[in-house]
C-alpha cells in the first residue's frame, strides 16, 4: 500500500511524543508539529519523496524522545535515520552552542534535511507569532526570529515556494511584535 510507511511513521511519532506538548500558550499536542512540517513539505514545496516525508514526521524523535538512531534505522531504514540525524540538535550542549551549530551546519545539509529544516523553521515562526510561549518576552521572541532567519539564510537554496513562505511568516511574526 502506498501510504503504509507514512502511516507507520505517524503512529511511531505519535507514540513517542504522546506526553509532550508544544511550548505555546495553547497546550497543543506535540505531534501536530511534525505533521505540519510534513504537510508544508507536501503542499507548499511539492515534496513527494517518501524518505523526506518520513524524516519530516520523525524529525524530532531523536532530539526530544527516548528514540535511538538504531531504533529509527530498524523501523524506517538508514536513509531516514541519517536525514533525521542531520536535523537533530545535541541536547547535551548548551542552548547557545546548539543554536550556533544550526547556523554553521545549515549550508552542509542534504537537500532533504534542508527542506525539513526550512519547514520546521516556518512552523516555529508561525507558532511563535500565533501562540507564543507565555513566559517568552517580546525580546526573546524577537531574538528567535533573528536567529531563525540566520539559519534559513545559511541553508542551501532548496525550494523557492518554501523560502517565500518562510519570509511571509517571518514578516508576520515581526508585525505581531510591532503591535
Amino acid at each position: 500500500m502506498k501510504f503504509t510507511n507514512l502511516l507507520r511513521a505517524l503512529e511511531f511519532a505519535a507514540i513517542k511524543h504522546c506526553l509532550q506538548r508544544r511550548k505555546s500558550g495553547s497546550d497543543v499536542p506535540y505531534i501536530n508539529h511534525p505533521i505540519k512540517v510534513a504537510r508544508l513539505l507536501a503542499e507548499v514545496a511539492g515534496v513527494e519523496d517518501e524518505t523526506v516525508l518520513l524524516a519530516a514526521i520523525l524529525h524530532d524523535t531523536l532530539e526530544d524522545t527516548d528514540t535511538t538512531a538504531q531504533e529509527l534505522e530498524a523501523e524506517f531504514g538508514s536513509c531516514v535515520r541519517a536525514m533525521v540525524e542531520e536535523v537533530t540538535d545535541d541536547k547535551q550542549l548548551p542552548r547557545a552552542q546548539r543554536k550556533q551549530l544550526q547556523i554553521e551546519h545549515a549550508p552542509h545539509l542534504s537537500t532533504g534535511a534542508a527542506l525539513i529544516k526550512l519547514a520546521d523553521k516556518i512552523c516555529n515562526v508561525t507558532d511563535l507569532s500565533l501562540s507564543p510561549p507565555p513566559e517568552w518576552t517580546t525580546e526573546r521572541r524577537r531574538q528567535y526570529l533573528i536567529w531563525a532567519e540566520m539559519v534559513v539564510q545559511a541553508l542551501p537554496p532548496v525550494n523557492e515556494a518554501l523560502e517565500t513562505k518562510f519570509y511571509e511568516e517571518l514578516h508576520a511574526g515581526r508585525q505581531c511584535l510591532a503591535n
